[in-house]
């Protein structure tokens, strides 16, 4: 495995299971035994259900990935996520409105597939923006 392999991985995962919501990807890029922690189960099966709650509620989803860090058999990505709630999320009626906010993403690389996925993310931002919870939009750059 070179050592660009785990990035290579984990910029994978973010491309094709959190931006396209591709379902058939998750045995392609996960372990048998993958945990993702802030998920409850584990196995792909975690992974292709989350999927398919979150990609009917958001579209248009982009991820610029900012930063990414490596070692070993760790990558961190920082991005910056947004996209349109276009159907009912996180128990919310759809609003229309598209969020950006920053994420964190650690990865544990094993065997050429994401063996462990950590994710914070600005949760109340994101809220605001949408219309679900009072305070001032997102912030100008």
């Amino acid at each position: 495995m070179s050592t660009d392999a785990p990035v290579d991985v984990a910029t994978r995962f973010i491309a094709e299971i959190f931006v396209a919501g591709r379902v058939e990807a998750v045995d392609d890029l996960v372990t048998a035994d993958f945990v993702s922690h802030g998920l409850p189960g584990s196995g792909p099966d975690v992974m292709k259900a989350a999927i398919e709650r979150v990609a009917p509620a958001l579209s248009n989803v982009r991820m610029e990935i900012q930063d990414t860090i490596s070692e070993g058999d760790r990558v961190a990505i920082r991005l910056e996520s947004s996209a349109v709630q276009s159907g009912e999320f996180m128990g919310m009626p759809p609003s229309g409105k598209r969020y950006t906010v920053e994420e964190i993403h650690v990865f544990r690389i094993a065997d050429g597939k994401v063996a462990e996925h950590w994710h914070q993310f600005d949760t109340a931002g994101m809220m605001r923006q949408l219309g679900f919870m009072p305070g001032p939009g997102p912030t100008q750059r």
